[in-house]
Protein backbone atom coordinates (compact mmCIF):
# COMPACT_ATOMS: atom_id res chain seq x y z
CA UNK A 1 0.00 0.00 0.00
CA UNK A 2 3.22 2.33 0.70
CA UNK A 3 4.66 1.42 -2.61
CA UNK A 4 1.41 2.67 -4.06
CA UNK A 5 0.69 5.52 -2.38
CA UNK A 6 4.84 7.11 -3.14
CA UNK A 7 4.42 6.00 -6.49
CA UNK A 8 1.37 8.23 -7.50
CA UNK A 9 2.80 11.20 -5.70
CA UNK A 10 6.11 10.43 -7.84
CA UNK A 11 3.75 10.72 -10.83
CA UNK A 12 2.10 13.60 -9.59
CA UNK A 13 5.22 15.54 -8.94
CA UNK A 14 6.57 14.76 -12.53
CA UNK A 15 3.20 15.57 -13.89
CA UNK A 16 3.26 18.80 -12.02
CA UNK A 17 6.65 19.65 -13.09
CA UNK A 18 6.09 19.20 -16.84
CA UNK A 19 2.80 21.20 -16.37
CA UNK A 20 4.86 24.34 -15.17
CA UNK A 21 7.72 24.79 -17.34
CA UNK A 22 6.67 27.08 -20.11
CA UNK A 23 6.95 27.12 -23.83
CA UNK A 24 6.44 30.03 -26.11
CA UNK A 25 7.52 31.61 -29.43
CA UNK A 26 10.76 34.14 -29.34
CA UNK A 27 12.83 35.17 -31.77
CA UNK A 28 17.16 34.86 -30.72
CA UNK A 29 18.88 37.56 -30.91
CA UNK A 30 22.45 36.33 -29.41
CA UNK A 31 24.01 33.32 -28.08
CA UNK A 32 27.00 33.62 -26.25
CA UNK A 33 28.36 30.35 -24.77
CA UNK A 34 25.70 28.91 -22.34
CA UNK A 35 23.17 31.85 -22.43
CA UNK A 36 20.75 32.83 -25.32
CA UNK A 37 19.12 36.31 -25.43
CA UNK A 38 15.94 36.60 -26.79
CA UNK A 39 12.58 38.49 -27.69
CA UNK A 40 9.53 36.77 -26.20
CA UNK A 41 6.33 37.05 -28.64
CA UNK A 42 6.39 40.09 -31.57
CA UNK A 43 8.18 42.55 -30.13
CA UNK A 44 8.52 41.63 -26.31
CA UNK A 45 10.91 42.72 -23.93
CA UNK A 46 14.28 40.97 -24.44
CA UNK A 47 15.60 38.52 -21.81
CA UNK A 48 18.57 36.60 -21.25
CA UNK A 49 18.54 32.78 -19.77
CA UNK A 50 21.24 30.31 -19.24
CA UNK A 51 20.52 26.42 -20.76
CA UNK A 52 20.57 23.64 -19.40
CA UNK A 53 23.10 21.24 -19.61
CA UNK A 54 21.43 18.55 -21.16
CA UNK A 55 19.80 21.19 -23.58
CA UNK A 56 17.86 20.04 -26.78
CA UNK A 57 18.24 22.10 -29.99
CA UNK A 58 15.95 20.82 -32.86
CA UNK A 59 14.64 22.28 -36.06
CA UNK A 60 11.61 22.04 -37.89
CA UNK A 61 8.39 23.97 -39.29
CA UNK A 62 6.00 25.97 -36.93
CA UNK A 63 1.95 24.86 -37.73
CA UNK A 64 -0.12 28.18 -36.57
CA UNK A 65 -3.06 25.92 -36.10
CA UNK A 66 -1.64 23.32 -33.74
CA UNK A 67 0.89 25.83 -32.36
CA UNK A 68 3.82 23.27 -32.49
CA UNK A 69 6.32 22.54 -34.08
CA UNK A 70 6.13 19.76 -36.44
CA UNK A 71 9.05 17.33 -38.58
CA UNK A 72 11.72 18.57 -35.88
CA UNK A 73 15.25 17.17 -36.72
CA UNK A 74 18.24 17.28 -33.92
CA UNK A 75 20.39 20.61 -34.68
CA UNK A 76 24.42 19.40 -35.73
CA UNK A 77 26.51 21.09 -32.75
CA UNK A 78 23.71 22.19 -31.35
CA UNK A 79 24.14 25.80 -29.93
CA UNK A 80 27.55 25.98 -31.20
CA UNK A 81 25.86 25.50 -34.82
CA UNK A 82 26.29 28.30 -37.73
CA UNK A 83 23.05 29.70 -37.88
CA UNK A 84 23.35 30.97 -33.94
CA UNK A 85 26.98 32.14 -34.40
CA UNK A 86 25.77 34.38 -37.58
CA UNK A 87 22.56 35.80 -36.46
CA UNK A 88 21.45 38.24 -38.59
CA UNK A 89 19.02 41.45 -37.86
CA UNK A 90 16.18 39.51 -37.67
CA UNK A 91 17.23 37.16 -35.92
CA UNK A 92 16.01 33.36 -35.37
CA UNK A 93 12.98 32.09 -34.63
CA UNK A 94 12.09 29.57 -32.22
CA UNK A 95 9.74 27.99 -29.79
CA UNK A 96 11.44 27.93 -26.44
CA UNK A 97 10.77 25.81 -23.82
CA UNK A 98 11.89 26.61 -19.93
CA UNK A 99 12.16 24.49 -16.82
CA UNK A 100 9.48 24.61 -13.69
CA UNK A 101 10.98 27.48 -12.55
CA UNK A 102 11.52 29.56 -15.86
CA UNK A 103 15.10 30.32 -15.11
CA UNK A 104 16.77 27.87 -17.38
CA UNK A 105 16.00 26.62 -21.45
CA UNK A 106 15.38 23.12 -21.38
CA UNK A 107 14.87 22.88 -25.32
CA UNK A 108 14.80 25.35 -28.21
CA UNK A 109 13.25 24.81 -31.37
CA UNK A 110 13.85 26.62 -34.21
CA UNK A 111 11.19 27.43 -36.59
CA UNK A 112 10.81 28.14 -40.74
CA UNK A 113 7.91 29.08 -41.60
CA UNK A 114 6.05 26.93 -44.33
CA UNK A 115 6.88 27.76 -48.32
CA UNK A 116 4.19 29.78 -50.61
CA UNK A 117 2.99 27.80 -53.35
CA UNK A 118 4.37 29.39 -56.64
Amino acid sequence: MLRKVVSAVAVLGLCLGIALADEFRATIIKVDGDKVTFKKGKGGEEMTLPVAANVKVSKGTFNKETEKVEDATPVDGGLKNKMFADIGEKGVGAMIVTDADNKKITEIQVTKGKKKNQ
